[in-house]
């Protein structure tokens, strides 16, 4: 199998609406996608969130396991979980944009990594106001 260049991996599993699991350099990651916030998924006890099982059913959607994946970063690389904080695009499209577009995140920004903040939000304010994804089943 020919190597990939840096910063390109392969999907091994969505984890929810914002977070994947990516091989990049035959080390898995957990990968938290930047500048948004989906509604969570059931975890154990705590019940699901409105929204939360779509949402990671249209991220896996659009990048299901074994798909290649380019990771960008912003400037703070990890966050206090240790997960890999990024951007990821599949074939120029960026993935984060695309979750923000089709209604199932809000906008999250966390400074220092902004560096698409204001393309997110704008996103975000475009599925609120056709009310797509959450925004027509959860407010």
């Amino acid at each position: 199998m020919p190597e990939r260049p840096a910063g390109v991996g392969v999907v091994t599993r969505i984890v929810d609406g914002d977070t994947v699991d990516v091989e990049i350099a035959g080390v898995r990651e957990r990968v938290r996608l930047i500048g948004i916030d989906t509604p969570e998924i059931a975890h154990g006890e705590d019940p699901a969130e409105c929204g939360g099982a779509e949402a990671a059913r249209f991220l896996e959607s659009v990048i299901p396991p074994g798909t290649e994946v380019s990771v960008m970063r912003d400037v703070v690389s990890r966050d206090h979980y240790g997960r890999l904080l990024g951007y990821l695009a599949k074939e120029d499209v960026m993935v984060n944009l695309q979750i923000a577009a089709a209604g199932y995140a809000r906008t999250l920004r966390i400074a220092p990594n902004v560096r698409l903040s204001a393309e997110i939000s704008n996103a975000v304010d475009a599925a609120r106001r056709a009310r797509l994804g959450i925004w027509s089943a959860c407010v």
